[in-house]
């Protein structure tokens, strides 16, 4: 497959639009399938594990997905690797493909009624290779959004990394809302609906990766391609990466409370509405994907006012009123009258979570050389959100299973607060930016 090749004079602006376009849809049907094992997870828990109350059975398949996450890491330094070694586009494309496959695994895995205990084995299997997929996806899209976006856009252009990794997110509620309220019944959802968005997942592979195989390769990484062989020795290895501690550790800090209180009030939010705040499956995805669309939509907005005035009073602000408001907030939801008191509550949190997910794809990535950059944005990133993003949801119902759920609004908000006391030491990225030095 031929790379497109382009230096910021032969890219035009149109080109540059398609490119960012190209490469988020791709990263919207990845994060898609990610998703839709979450979204799902209510109907299918009880198909993969043995009949016992509902918490319990949510556990066993947070834990799966919990597990999935420990695949991250591995696929951080593999596609990142990739990455600075051979490309960003090449990186981008083999990832969608894993993906799809593991899609396609769950979609086709037969119940534990059916072969015991290989059920939930091949359910692992899917997501350990789900894992492997997404772990590389983050850090390589983000480098390549950041890269191809101009310097005074960077942030604008980046937050559309968290545009589509949310419309991943609303595709899977989406295809929900309309399999409960217009297709199936709450029976057919519990016995075999369930498999179809993963058999959706699979399909809208093949799109992304048409579109992932007509991209521009950045500019950034051509410059870099030119370099010595002493230079290219370097490139995407571990011992290069290490020579970067403080970056390294600025990545683990600022994503240590984000990407906790992101998988909250998102991933698991709609297993709260319904375990604790009492909704039912419907209003609870309703008001998960309204809440989600607004979320979506206001990502460029934060990402425009970055570009405008820095990064660092953006994530000053998150950690702020994410220390402040958490416990409040988590409390006033979990008994909300009803559907829409819940959805202020829910959008009140995700307009403060903003002020991470819009602009830490360009933040991380402004904070490495080109020939360690994906690598260095995606490595230490899956590392954190594979220890607290991906045990969220476990943490969460562990915390319910015994009682003391408010335990867990606590250690949402010491979270946030420890990556404050990053953010306050941390210098704005905006105007020491290493995308400069390109």
């Amino acid at each position: 497959m031929e790379i497109t090749q382009s230096t910021d004079k032969e890219l035009s602006t149109g080109h540059r639009i398609k490119a960012i376009v190209g490469g988020s849809i791709g990263n919207l049907v990845e994060w898609y399938d990610w998703y839709a094992y979450a979204a799902f997870a209510i109907y299918f828990s009880g198909s993969f594990f043995p009949n016992g109350n509902q918490t319990a059975q949510l556990l066993n398949t947070a834990g799966i997905f919990a597990v999935g996450f420990l695949m991250r890491p591995i696929g951080g330094w593999l596609f990142g690797t990739v990455a600075d070694k051979i490309g960003r586009k090449k990186a981008m494309t083999v990832s969608v493909l894993l993906m799809s496959f593991g899609s396609l695994l769950i979609a086709i895995t037969p119940t534990y009624e059916s072969v015991g205990i290989f059920a939930p084995a091949m359910l692992l299997l899917a997501r350990l290779l789900q894992g492997l997929s997404v772990g590389g996806e983050y850090g390589v899209s983000a480098t390549y959004l950041s890269e191809m976006a101009t310097k005074d856009r960077r942030g604008f252009y980046s937050s559309f990394q968290y545009v589509t990794l949310i419309g991943g997110q609303l595709m899977a509620l989406g295809i929900q809302l309309v399999l409960q309220k217009f297709i199936l019944t709450e029976a057919q959802l519990h016995d075999w609906g369930w498999r179809i968005p993963f058999v959706i997942g699979a399909m809208l592979s093949v799109i992304a990766l048409y579109l992932r195989s007509s991209l521009h390769e950045t500019a950034s990484f051509e410059k870099n391609k030119l370099a010595a062989d002493e230079a290219k020795d370097k490139k995407g290895s571990i011992r290069e990466l290490l020579k970067h501690p403080k970056a390294l550790i600025t990545v683990v800090g600022l994503t240590l409370g984000g990407t906790l209180a992101f998988y909250t009030y998102t991933t698991y939010m709609q297993k709260f509405l319904v375990n604790t705040v009492h909704l039912s499956k419907q209003e609870a995805t309703l008001i998960s994907f309204l809440s989600l669309f607004i979320f979506a939509l206001i990502q460029p907005l934060f990402g425009l006012l970055s570009d405008k005035i820095g990064r660092r009073p953006l994530l000053l602000g998150f950690g702020i009123a994410g220390t402040l408001l958490t416990v409040p907030l988590l409390n006033g939801l979990s008994n909300a009258a009803g559907m829409w008191e819940a959805f202020v509550y829910l959008l009140i949190a995700l307009l403060i979570v903003s002020g991470y997910t819009s602009i830490n794809a360009v933040v991380k990535a402004e904070l490495f050389p080109t020939h360690i950059r994906a690598l260095g944005v995606g490595l230490p990133y899956a590392l954190t959100v594979a220890i607290f993003g991906g045990s969220a949801e476990y943490v969460a119902l562990l915390f319910k299973q015994n009682h003391v759920e408010h335990y867990y609004y606590w250690y949402i908000t010491g979270c946030i607060a420890f990556s404050l006391v990053v953010y306050i030491f941390m210098k704005d990225t905006k105007q020491n930016s290493m995308l400069n030095k390109d």
